[in-house]
């Protein structure tokens, strides 16, 4: 069996059917554990993440506001996952996928407020002074430590995707989408090659890869206070851009609306129903696509955003797992939601329904508002600012799950190797490294799903020890 097949075979169980309802179904089940708090506290859990965002607040050595953690745990979920992903899942599993992504979200909000809960509640210093957490400390510190081997396989898995889902494909897409908005202005980026790796690679590539490498570099090496800060300007700037455009191209289609959300129910149970013909889209496929890329986006469940959460200031684990709500809803149910409106309302008459797709139909959407060199260079901002977020979390993740498994030793030689492959993920065709990277990325789920379950009973005793004050 060749390489692509068992990875494919790895794939296909990662983010398969069960592992799907598992995800999904730890959510529904810590919905009824704590009396479905994402709804009934909806309110106030954004009167206090987002509503005080602008009150100063702040934090002593080696820890970030609450507001910068969220920023950084926004700022690896806020990713290209939300302008391609979401595209793809369309495409795919049609618009119906669109429903299913937003009970992936409804659900995983919780998850993710548990995942905080027990990041904030199980924490450490380390020898740096800083604080980390996350499911490996949350494994061994709340299961106890003949759970140690979970919290390893959860490391090894996190520091290897790191490269993978954080670093290489994003800073790949980042090259692409910045030639394809070259090429759109009458320039030529096949013109100016050089080979490397056995490729012949587009000198703006080369380039793209070296500053973005620079970039990570002076941040990374700054440690999480400078994470933190960075993330704190970045995520809402880019946040506020993308939405502003999203919303402009939807209101010069509203009258198209009314059809797109009715497409959206139909198909989640038929996209026939939705499409008016049969396509060869299951059911099966717009469930699976729409949840897959609900998770995949707001990555509730995956065990990721809870080490960034872990850094915060904030001592009250609840106050902080009230940011894991926002978290989601932020993530899913407005940026991607604005993405699917955009592609359906801007570009849907351009979609071949069943075949997969990517940012180029985002950008054939702003297009029809802003016309064709506009709309290829907003989609390379917006892709660049939001992939460029993501490596830095992901270096830092990457970092900490190193950390752990080493016991903080040679943290400074996987940073530099990371920096380094960043120009590597730039000038590389990376299918394959994709496809483990995602691989690898539903694999951490696992051991961060057995903790959440078994240690249940200490979330719902500490949200009614709050909630009762």
């Amino acid at each position: 069996m060749k390489i692509e097949e068992i990875v494919k075979f790895l794939n296909d169980i990662a983010w398969g059917p069960w592992m799907l309802l598992l995800l999904v179904g730890t959510g529904v089940f810590l919905s009824f554990r704590v009396g479905f708090l994402q709804f009934r506290k909806f309110g106030y859990a954004m009167k206090n993440t987002i509503g005080k965002i602008f009150q100063k607040s702040q934090a002593g050595e080696g820890e970030v506001t609450p507001f910068q953690a969220v920023s950084t745990a926004l700022a690896a979920t806020v990713g290209t996952g939300n302008i391609a992903g979401v595209t793809g899942a369309i495409c795919v599993g049609g618009p119906g996928a669109v429903f299913w992504m937003w009970v992936s979200a409804l659900f995983g909000m919780v998850t993710k407020y548990a995942e905080v809960v027990l990041a904030v509640r199980y924490r450490e210093r380390n020898a740096q002074g800083d604080w980390v957490g996350g499911p490996m400390y949350y494994i061994r510190n709340g299961l106890g430590k003949g759970w140690n081997w979970l919290a390893c396989v959860f490391c090894v898995l996190g520091a290897l995707a790191a490269f993978g889902i954080g670093n290489m494909t994003q800073v790949n897409t980042i090259a692409s989408s910045i030639n394809t908005a070259i090429d759109s202005f009458g320039g030529s980026t096949a013109a100016y090659t050089v080979e490397l790796f056995g490729q012949t690679v587009p000198i703006s590539s080369v380039m793209t890869g070296c500053v973005i490498a620079m970039i990570v570099g002076m941040v990374l090496f700054g440690g999480i206070k400078r994470i933190g800060a960075v993330a704190e300007k970045m995520v809402p700037v880019m946040a506020a851009i993308y939405i502003v455009a999203s919303l402009i191209v939807v209101g010069g289609n509203l009258g198209s609306l009314g059809t797109v959300f009715g497409m959206i129910f139909k198909g989640a149970f038929s996209a026939e129903a939705a499409l008016g013909g049969a396509f060869g889209i299951t059911i099966m496929t717009t469930i699976q696509k729409g949840v897959g890329r609900g998770v995949f986006s707001n990555e509730a469940g995956l065990g990721s955003a809870p080490m960034a959460h872990a850094a915060s200031s904030e001592k009250d684990p609840v106050k902080q797992g009230l940011y894991g709500i926002f978290e989601v809803f932020m993530d899913t149910i407005v940026i991607c939601t604005l993405t699917a409106l955009t592609l359906l309302c801007g570009a849907g008459d351009k979609i071949v329904w069943g075949e997969s797709a990517g940012a180029e139909l985002i950008a054939a959407s702003f297009s029809s508002i802003f016309g064709a060199q506009m709309g290829s260079m907003m989609v390379a901002v917006g892709i660049t600012l939001f992939a460029l977020s993501t490596i830095l979390s992901w270096s830092l993740y990457g970092s900490r799950c190193f950390e752990f498994l080493t016991g903080g030793k040679g943290v400074r030689a996987y940073q530099i190797l990371f920096v380094i492959v960043v120009v590597i993920g730039a000038t590389l065709k990376l299918d394959l490294v994709w496809n483990i990277a995602d691989t690898l990325n539903g694999f951490m789920a696992v051991p961060n799903l057995v903790a959440l379950l078994g240690l249940s009973p200490v979330v719902v005793k500490l949200t009614k020890a709050y909630f009762s004050k």
